[in-house]
């Protein structure tokens, strides 16, 4: 088995020898199609929140150099298309100047995956042709914290490959279809862009915190342990990485951490504040019926953040 290796390295600007190095060790070379998953959670670009355009320039500038075919995909969100958050983003542009495609998974074939497990609450999900045909997948992520989650990273970036914009009806059974995204998908190369970060309540209204850091690896799941330890997060806090850790029998002596170490890099994150309306949708989120009963629409969904704004002033993650 490949030992899980994570390098943490010092970035600001200068990230194309980070890329290119973290590309050769993933062997991504002579491949037909890599697809490559960045995180737009937001329809307009603002740093630490929406994936860089110009570091997504430069990976798919790289990718295309040995490789025939490199498309960057995302699903519509549960409020906005995705095609105008590729414009408004300006990912569109970075992407088909490097000489890739951008594609929206939720105008993708879906394929039906089957979950071969007695235990598993999932029967199944459909997931977009294109990705699960691709030879490899990069996962580009942020570091953040989240809201309702506690932490958002690698693994939760690949819920954008869902590509029904009802996914958040999933939310109930979130550690089981995270488990799942991880063991099915198997991004060869992760990369999290952590020059900005999120603290606080995000993943998208949160304060930025610049951590100048960079963190490649051959794991989306080790990295996500790895920056929650940068963050000063207790895995314990983050059930769906603590669930998946166990479900893989992940332990801390299994990673490598080669650059920079933790200790050198750590900042204590500030949690996010878990108000009434977060303890509302933490618990609506258990239940599948409540989860589909007030986020049927985007109506009652403005109805809610509208609530959340008179309570505190600013509108409730829904992502």
């Amino acid at each position: 088995m490949q030992r899980k290796t994570v390098k943490i390295s010092r970035a600001q600007e200068d990230t194309a020898e980070i890329l290119k190095e973290a590309v050769k060790s993933a062997a991504l070379h002579g491949k037909q199609r890599i697809f490559v998953k960045p995180n737009m959670s937001h329809p307009e670009y603002v740093s630490g929140v929406v994936t860089s355009p110009a570091l997504l320039r430069e990976l798919v500038s790289i990718l295309r150099d040995d490789n025939d075919a490199v498309i960057v995909g995302e699903s519509n969100g549960f409020n906005y298309p995705c095609r105008s958050a590729f414009k408004k983003t300006g990912i569109e542009t970075a992407v088909k100047k490097a000489g890739g495609t951008v594609i929206n998974l939720s105008e993708d074939k879906l394929v039906k995956v089957k979950i071969q497990s007695h235990h598993s609450p999932l029967k199944e999900l459909f997931l977009p042709k294109t990705v699960l045909e691709a030879d490899a997948i990069v996962d580009l992520a942020l570091m953040k914290t989240h809201e309702w989650a506690m932490y958002s990273g690698a693994i939760k970036n690949l819920f954008g490959c869902v590509p029904s914009n009802k996914r958040i009806y999933l939310h109930p059974y979130l550690s089981e279809v995270f488990y799942r995204l991880y063991t099915i998908l198997k991004p060869q190369l992760t990369v999290m862009d952590a020059r900005v970060a999120i603290e606080g309540n995000g993943p998208t209204k949160g304060n930025p915190v610049k951590m100048d850091l960079m963190l490649t690896s051959n794991c989306a799941l080790a990295t996500d342990v790895i920056a929650s330890k940068i963050m000063g997060l207790n895995l314990e806090e983050i059930s769906y990485l603590n669930y998946i850790a166990r479900k893989t029998n992940l332990h801390d002596d299994a990673i490598t951490v080669q650059g920079l170490q933790v200790p050198e890099v750590a900042r204590k994150f500030e949690p996010p504040r878990i108000d009434l309306p977060v303890k509302a949708q933490m618990l609506i989120y258990k239940h599948e019926f409540l989860t589909k009963a007030l986020f049927c629409s985007l109506g009652v969904v403005k109805l809610f953040q509208k609530a959340t704004i008179a309570y505190r002033g600013r509108p409730i993650e829904t992502s």
